[in-house]
C-alpha cells in the first residue's frame, strides 16, 4: 500500500511541476500525450484507492493558476477543460457514452479547430466590453482587461445589437498570434539582438500577462472566439451561435462543420490532420462537440469536463535527423541531463538544432553515437526530443557517447541512486549551475518573490562574488554593486526594497524557497498544517513525515538528510539571523466546530472567495469534496451555482446552505 501511496504522491507532484512549466512558465516539458497520461494514471490510481483521494489533487483541477501581477475576478460561469482523446476507438467510446444519456443515436456534432493559444474569457454587458480575464483555475482568472483592449480583432463595442445575445453574455476564445507574424517578429528581434521566442503558443500566452499595455499592442496578437455563455439565450444550436456570433462583429474562424455521425467527424479529423500545416495559425487537434444546446444541457459536466464536448489531440510530428553530439547540463538539484546536438530539421514549421534525453536511463537505453539517425518529435508540438534510432542507419560502434563519470562543470564525482533515473552532482555549495539555480528558485515569484534579482542579475552577481548562496542576499554591498556597469542607482535602490519586502514572507515561502529536495509548493503547506516551526521540522524522523498525508518515504527522507548537513543548518542559521519568518503564526485547526463534516461548495459568493471558504472550513476541521455523494453533509450554494451540482443534492438529500449559513454553522 505504501508503493501505491508513494506512486500517487509522484505523480501528483510531477503534474503540478508540468502545470507550472506550463501556465506560469509558458513553457513545455512533455507531450500532451505524455501529460494525459500522467493525468490518467492518477485518476486511475485515486479512483481505485479512494483512501488516497485529496480534493487538492491535480485530477480535480482545471487549468492553470493565478498571477500575482493582477487582480484576480471570478467568471460567471466555470471556464472548464475538455478531455482528450488519441484515437478513433476513445472517440467511439466517447459517443457511445452520449447515446446512453440521451437516448438519440441520430444528432449532430459540430467540428471546430482546436487552436493554440492562451484561453480568455470576455464579459459584455450592453454590447460593450466590460472585463477580459485568463483562464486561471477555472473558477477565478487574471484581470487583463487593458491588454486585451490593445488587440484589433477583439470588439470594444458590438456593431449591432442582435435578439439571439442578451444583455450580459461571456464569450470564450483564445489569443494566438499567426504563424507569419511570429516569424516577422522574430526577424525583427534577431536584427536587434534579442532573443528569439520559442513558439506563437507560448509568446501569445506570455504577451496577454506583460504589465505594460504599450508593449501588449506591439505584439501580433488575435482573439479567435469559439463560445458563448448565458443564462439568457435563445438559440438551439451551436453551430448558430457561432453564425451569430461572427455576424455582430466577433472573430469567429469560419472552419466549423457540422456533421452527423461519427464516420464524417472522422473524415474532418484526419484531413486536417494531413493539412494543419497550410493554415495561417498553430493548432493541436480538433473540438468535437454535441450541436444541440438541449443535449449539451442534458450532457451537463463532470468536475473538470463537459461531457458534450471532445478534444481530438493530433500526435507529434516525427523526423529523421543525424545526430551530432551530447551535451550535459546541470540542474538546480544536480540532476545531469543530457541534450543532444542535432544536424538542424525544420519540424512543425521550426528549425530543431537541440532535442531533450531527459535522465541518465533514457540515454543509456538509446546507446547512442555519433553521426546516428535519431526519430526527433516536437513533444506538445514545442519541445523536442529524441524517440527512436534508426537502426539501419547508425554511426560505428566506437563513437558510441558515454556519460560523464564527473560533473561537466566542477568536476565532481558523480552518484546514482538505485530510485533514481538521473545521476548527481553532490556539489551543492560551489557547483555553479546548483548555486545559480537555489538562488534563482529562491526569489522565484511563488517563494519568496523578490523584484530585481532577476535570472541574469543573479548570474552577473555571482560571478562577481557578490552571491554564494541565498543567505548572501541579506548580506549585499549595494555600494559595490552599484559600481558594475548596468547597475544605475535606481536599480540598486529597487534590488534592495524588493529584499527588505522578502523578510516579510510567511514561513511556507521561505520554506519552499529553501529548495529541499521534493518539498515543492504544495508539501511546503501541507508540512504547514502540521508543524510550527524549522526547529520541529528539524526534529522530526523520517517515520513521523512520512505519517503525514501527502509526504511520501522520499520527501520524508530528503528532508531528513537536508538537516543532518551542517552547511544547511548553518544555512538556516544565517537566514534567521537575517530576519526572515521561520515560524508558523495560525494554526490550521482554529476549532474543531466542522470536524469530520463533508462540504461541497459550488457558484460565486458575495464576501469570500471560494478559496477563502474552503480554507475556513478546514481550519474549523471540516473537509472538501468536488463532487456530491451520499456521503456529502452540506451543498455550500452560491450565485449561478451549475444545475447538475443542484439537482444531485436534491436527490441525495443533501441540505443546501448559503455563505451566511456556512458562517452561523461554524459560530
Amino acid at each position: 500500500m505504501s508503493e501505491i501511496k508513494s506512486r500517487i504522491l509522484e505523480l501528483r507532484n510531477l503534474i503540478i511541476e508540468h502545470n507550472h512549466n506550463y501556465y506560469d512558465l509558458d513553457k513545455n516539458v512533455i507531450s500532451d500525450f505524455e501529460y494525459d497520461s500522467l493525468i490518467n494514471e492518477l485518476i486511475k490510481l485515486e479512483n481505485q484507492y479512494p483512501e488516497f483521494q485529496d480534493q487538492n489533487s491535480p485530477s480535480k483541477r482545471v487549468g492553470g493558476g493565478l498571477s500575482d501581477k493582477f487582480n484576480s475576478e471570478s467568471h460567471i460561469f466555470q471556464m472548464y477543460s475538455l478531455d482528450n482523446t488519441y484515437s478513433d476507438n476513445e472517440l467511439e467510446l466517447w459517443c457511445n457514452r452520449i447515446i446512453k444519456i440521451i437516448q438519440v443515436n441520430d444528432f449532430e456534432f459540430c467540428c471546430e479547430l482546436k487552436y493554440d493559444g492562451a484561453s480568455v474569457n470576455l464579459l459584455y454587458e450592453d454590447g460593450k466590453l466590460v472585463r477580459a480575464l485568463t483562464r486561471g483555475d477555472g473558477y477565478h482568472g487574471d484581470n487583463i482587461t487593458n491588454n486585451l483592449k490593445t488587440i484589433n480583432s477583439i470588439p470594444l463595442k458590438l456593431k449591432l445589437k442582435d435578439k439571439f445575445f442578451p444583455n450580459k453574455f461571456e464569450i470564450r476564445g483564445e489569443i494566438i498570434i499567426p504563424s507569419v507574424s511570429f516569424n516577422s517578429l522574430n526577424e525583427k528581434r534577431k536584427k536587434i539582438g534579442a532573443p528569439l521566442f520559442m513558439n506563437p503558443r507560448n509568446t501569445a500566452s506570455g504577451s496577454i500577462k506583460l504589465l505594460d499595455s504599450k508593449e501588449v499592442a506591439r505584439r501580433p496578437l488575435e482573439c479567435f472566439l469559439y463560445s458563448v455563455v448565458s443564462n439568457d439565450e435563445n438559440i438551439n444550436k451551436h453551430s448558430e451561435l457561432l453564425h451569430n456570433a461572427r455576424s455582430i462583429g466577433f472573430n469567429v474562424p469560419n472552419y466549423e462543420k457540422v456533421i452527423k455521425g461519427l464516420d464524417g467527424v472522422k473524415k474532418y479529423i484526419h484531413y486536417w490532420d494531413k493539412n494543419r500545416h497550410n493554415l495561417p495559425f498553430e493548432i493541436d487537434g480538433i473540438v468535437i462537440k454535441v450541436n444541440s444546446i438541449e443535449y449539451q444541457k442534458k450532457l451537463g459536466f463532470t468536475s473538470k469536463f463537459p461531457r458534450w464536448a471532445i478534444s481530438y489531440k493530433f500526435k507529434a510530428e516525427n523526423l529523421v535527423t543525424k545526430l551530432k553530439s551530447i551535451s550535459f547540463n546541470v540542474g538546480r538539484t544536480g540532476a545531469i541531463t543530457p541534450v543532444a546536438n542535432l544536424e538542424p530539421v525544420l519540424i512543425s514549421g521550426s528549425t530543431v538544432k537541440r532535442a531533450s534525453l531527459h535522465s541518465y536511463d533514457q540515454m543509456n537505453k538509446f546507446k547512442l553515437r555519433v553521426n546516428d539517425s535519431v526519430f526527433v518529435e516536437k513533444g506538445g508540438e514545442i519541445i523536442p526530443k529524441i524517440t527512436a534510432i534508426d537502426n539501419s542507419n547508425r554511426g560505428v560502434k566506437e563513437d558510441e557517447i558515454s556519460f560523464p563519470v564527473n560533473c561537466p562543470e566542477c568536476n565532481t564525482k558523480l552518484i546514482k541512486l538505485e530510485s533514481e533515473a538521473n545521476f548527481f552532482c553532490t556539489n551543492t555549495i560551489s557547483c555553479r549551475p546548483q548555486a545559480i539555480g537555489k538562488i534563482q528558485h529562491f526569489v522565484s515569484r511563488k517563494a519568496m518573490n523578490i523584484d530585481g534579482l532577476g535570472d541574469e542579475t543573479i548570474k552577473v552577481l555571482y560571478d562577481n562574488g557578490y552571491l554564494k548562496d541565498i543567505s548572501d542576499i541579506y548580506n549585499l554591498d549595494y555600494d559595490m554593486i552599484s559600481k558594475i556597469e548596468g547597475y544605475a542607482k535606481k536599480s540598486v535602490e529597487n534590488l534592495k526594497n524588493g529584499i527588505d519586502e522578502s523578510k516579510n514572507k510567511p514561513f511556507q515561502k521561505v520554506l519552499f524557497g529553501m529548495g529541499i529536495r521534493y518539498v515543492g509548493e504544495s508539501a511546503s503547506k501541507t508540512l504547514l498544517n502540521h508543524i510550527k516551526s524549522i526547529d520541529e521540522l528539524k526534529n522530526l524522523d523520517s517515520e513521523s513525515l512520512s505519517l503525514i498525508d501527502e509526504i511520501g518515504d522520499k520527501t520524508a527522507n530528503s528532508i531528513v538528510d537536508f538537516f543532518k548537513n551542517d552547511l544547511n543548518i548553518n544555512l538556516v542559521n544565517r537566514l534567521m539571523f537575517s530576519g526572515l519568518n521561520f515560524t508558523q503564526d495560525d494554526l490550521i485547526n482554529n476549532s474543531l466546530t466542522l470536524s469530520n463534516i463533508v462540504f461541497v461548495i459550488s457558484g460565486v459568493f458575495e464576501n469570500h472567495s471560494r478559496d477563502e471558504l474552503k480554507s475556513l472550513i478546514e481550519k474549523n476541521g471540516g473537509k472538501i469534496t468536488s463532487s456530491i455523494s451520499s456521503k456529502t453533509n452540506y451543498l455550500v450554494a452560491g450565485s449561478n451555482i451549475g444545475p447538475s451540482k443542484f439537482n444531485k443534492a436534491n436527490e441525495l438529500g443533501v441540505p443546501v446552505i448559503n455563505e451566511a449559513s456556512l458562517i452561523d454553522l461554524i459560530s
